[in-house]
């Protein structure tokens, strides 16, 4: 977790307590809050060997895990950016959930504190940027018929009998897109590797790798889908990687409850239609403003955007993610959710 730039703001203000209220109110008399800046252009990456713009590096999202959540709150109408005294609510916020680990460890507990990493609070409203309400469009018919199907471990009350009761989280395969690319709890993990005509991107929940290919080639058919869809990029401009992915397979949730302000129950579904188009920029030497569109017009009434701020972080290190610890827990959710039913558990094969 970031706090350094939390601690070094509140000691300024605290130093000069009249002078920061009074220039904050000014600031935000002449700040337009449903603006956000356009990314700048003028920082010029170092390149590769191969003459491509630099990328490489760790790019963890943990520092943005100060509560921002997807959604914006109606309150907020089309602002992007919060009030000063709303944004002071949300550090104090914020601060009370940094000190449920240390409370925990003086209690002799364990339990969320543990868990869960809380980063410093920021101004953003919400992390969509597109419809101007901040908030996901509507579902189609269709998009709600296939919300309505889906089944996760999420989903409170629901039964589970077979393996189609769980969705691809449950099953350990992976988080989706775009979900996978907004912060979590824990696991921010983000790495860029680069190579002639290629930029791959570890990500460290689920221990998934995004292959986008810069060299190119032909798209593949639309019959063939992966979980996180095909990717093609682009240097769209000196600093600017543009990436268009496509032929994705129905399953995953577009969204993760585990990111704040994101819809229950993992239900928020992707059909072969959708479309993701990002643009990294890198704006300085230890920082890319992400942003992107995603358009599934069987699912959503019209397309959503989002943009999120990337820090450089070489220290952050990723480590094993074993997701399925034995591989047991499906068949223990069928076997606990029939028998809460009153019904036999299902007879298992050999190796099963």
């Amino acid at each position: 977790m970031r706090k350094g730039a939390l601690l070094t703001g509140i000691a300024a203000c605290g130093l000069l307590l009249a002078g920061c209220a009074s220039s904050a109110v000014m600031a935000q008399a002449e700040e337009d809050l449903t603006v956000l800046p356009a990314p700048s252009n003028d920082f010029q990456p170092s390149l590769t060997q191969w003459g491509e713009p630099d990328f490489r590096g760790g790019w963890p999202i943990d520092h943005l895990n100060g509560r921002t959540p997807l959604q914006r709150a109606a309150e907020h109408g089309n602002r992007q950016l919060l009030t000063q005294e709303e944004f002071n609510a949300r550090s104090e916020m914020v601060e009370a959930l940094e000190l449920r680990y240390q409370n925990e460890d003086t209690g002799g507990t364990m339990g969320i504190g543990h868990w869960a990493e809380v980063a410093a609070a920021n101004r953003r409203t919400s992390w969509i940027t597109a419809p101007a309400n901040g908030r996901l469009p509507a579902f189609t018919a269709e998009g709600q018929a296939l919300s309505d199907a889906m089944r996760s471990t999420w989903v409170q009350g629901q039964p589970f009998d077979t393996w189609t009761d769980f969705d691809s989280w449950d099953r350990c395969i992976t988080r989706g897109l775009p979900a996978s690319m907004f912060p979590f709890m824990y696991n921010n993990g983000m790495r860029i590797f680069q190579a002639p005509g290629l930029v791959a991107l570890q990500m460290e929940m689920v221990h998934e790798t995004r292959m986008i290919y810069t060299d190119g080639r032909a798209p593949i058919p639309t019959q063939i889908a992966h979980w996180l869809g095909e990717s093609r990029g682009e240097w769209e401009d000196h600093n600017t990687l543009k990436v268009t992915t496509t032929n994705f397979m129905p399953g995953p949730s577009a969204t993760n409850i585990g990111t704040t302000g994101s819809p229950p129950n993992n239900k928020t579904p992707v059909s072969s239609s959708a479309r993701l188009v990002e643009r990294f920029h890198m704006v300085g030497p230890d920082e890319i403003i992400y942003e992107f569109t995603w358009e599934d017009p069987v699912v959503f009434a019209e397309p959503w955007s989002a943009r999120l701020e990337w820090q450089r972080d070489e220290e952050f290190e990723i480590y094993e993610y074993a997701c399925h610890e034995g591989n047991v827990q499906i068949r223990n959710y069928i076997n606990a959710s029939r028998v809460e039913r009153g019904l036999a558990p299902p007879t298992m094969g050999a190796g099963e």
